[in-house]
């Protein structure tokens, strides 16, 4: 592959934004196309919102709530284990309603514990689903559940969750926010179920340095987009922060939901941990936090402390989670009509994309965009007799 580069110009590419999308995509244009890349980030670190750190304590914290990898994609596993050697982790998760501690995804023993039943077998628990399911027309998060399950479930489970994390109703929001969720008929307690599930040995930021540390990337941290798209000379931008905000919000801000992580420090001296799973959730409403995350679990660090990270959701603040609902994917559809207009600049990620995307998922954008940059320049190279 032939690298273009306009005389004159600082690099080959601007990748605006330091997570997985831009950091993946710096690393392949430098490596496999020989570019130099400037990677800038408005934050003053590395990794996004992957980003780990040692706290105050000692004690290794993802500092924008707990980053779980997990894939089904062999591409994205095989890439990412060139940066990193893997902690083999299974997550774990359960839900406190009333009294009970419970698994989520509701599994056969969750449905034992909570109704004091002896289902033994798929089939039982498939014919208790069937017994309690409201079939409907699946037009909303609340339709997708009790179309499943029904609404005892439902109401115990995921309607005061869903309400806290998005604050909107369930029958206000897309069915895709909780049909993501599986409902299971085993005893299969683990939150995911892909092939490839693990935590990065030494840390995600770990893991992002190397990424980083290649001949012909520049990374610059704590600069803002606006300071540097006018001052600095490149061939091809590469953004990976909120597309309205690239346009100047011209039809208006894309909603999101925040979320404010309130950190907490007790004190382990047997090296022991505080919850019986590595997450709690609280579907109560009566609890004004979402979930309760210890990252020791996630780590397999040895402490005398040990942190917990409570999820509080929000309206402001950092930009999380795409909402989703129609009118909001319309605004977005807009921003990506003038986005196509514009073959200098490569759109990617959860934020450049208004997508509710895992670690993986992102990194497998980033590789595709990648081979469709790599492509293109061929053929310019091609039509230009290079």
């Amino acid at each position: 592959m032939t690298r273009f580069h306009r005389a004159g110009a600082e690099c080959d590419t601007l990748v605006v934004g330091a997570g997985f999308a831009g950091a993946v995509l710096a690393e392949r244009l430098a490596n496999r196309l020989g570019q130099r890349v400037l990677v800038v980030d408005r934050r003053p670190h590395i990794g996004g919102n992957a980003y780990d750190y040692v706290d105050e304590h000692g004690v290794l914290c993802h500092r924008y709530g707990p980053h779980i990898f997990h894939t089904h994609s062999e591409k994205v596993w095989r890439y990412l284990s060139r940066f990193t050697e893997w902690r083999p982790y299974e997550h774990r998760v359960l839900a406190r309603v009333g009294s009970h501690l419970l698994p989520i995804p509701i599994n056969r023993d969750t449905l034992n514990r909570l109704y004091g039943l002896d289902l033994r077998t798929d089939e039982e628990v498939q014919a208790f689903y069937a017994a309690r399911a409201e079939p409907c027309r699946i037009v909303n998060s609340e339709d997708a559940v009790v179309a499943k399950v029904g609404r005892d479930l439902y109401e115990k489970f995921f309607r005061g969750y869903t309400r806290k994390q998005w604050g909107l109703d369930p029958r206000d929001l897309h069915a895709s926010v909780t049909a993501r969720i599986p409902v299971r008929t085993n005893t299969d307690d683990r939150y995911f179920s892909d092939p490839f599930q693990a935590m990065p040995a030494e840390g995600y930021t770990r893991m992002f340095e190397r990424i980083l540390d290649q001949p012909g990337i520049e990374v610059r941290l704590g600069v803002e987009f606006d300071d540097v798209r006018r001052e600095v000379a490149y061939d091809h931008l590469v953004y990976t922060g909120p597309i309205d905000a690239f346009f100047g919000h011209r039809f208006g801000a894309l909603p999101y939901r925040s979320i404010v992580f309130e950190h907490r420090t007790q004190p382990t001296p047997d090296g022991g941990l505080l919850q019986p799973a590595a997450t709690i959730n609280h579907p109560g409403e009566d609890v004004p936090y979402t979930r309760v995350t210890e990252y020791r679990h996630l780590t397999g660090q040895r402490h005398h402390c040990s942190t917990v990270a409570i999820d509080h959701p929000c309206a402001d603040g950092d930009p999380y989670y795409p909402v989703p609902r129609p009118e909001n994917r319309d605004l977005y559809r807009r921003y990506e009509v003038l986005a196509a207009r514009d073959p200098g600049v490569s759109f990617v990620g959860r934020l450049a994309r208004y997508q509710y995307l895992n670690m993986d998922q992102v990194v497998g954008q980033a590789l595709s965009a990648f081979d469709r940059l790599a492509e293109r320049g061929e053929a310019v190279g091609a039509v230009a007799g290079l």
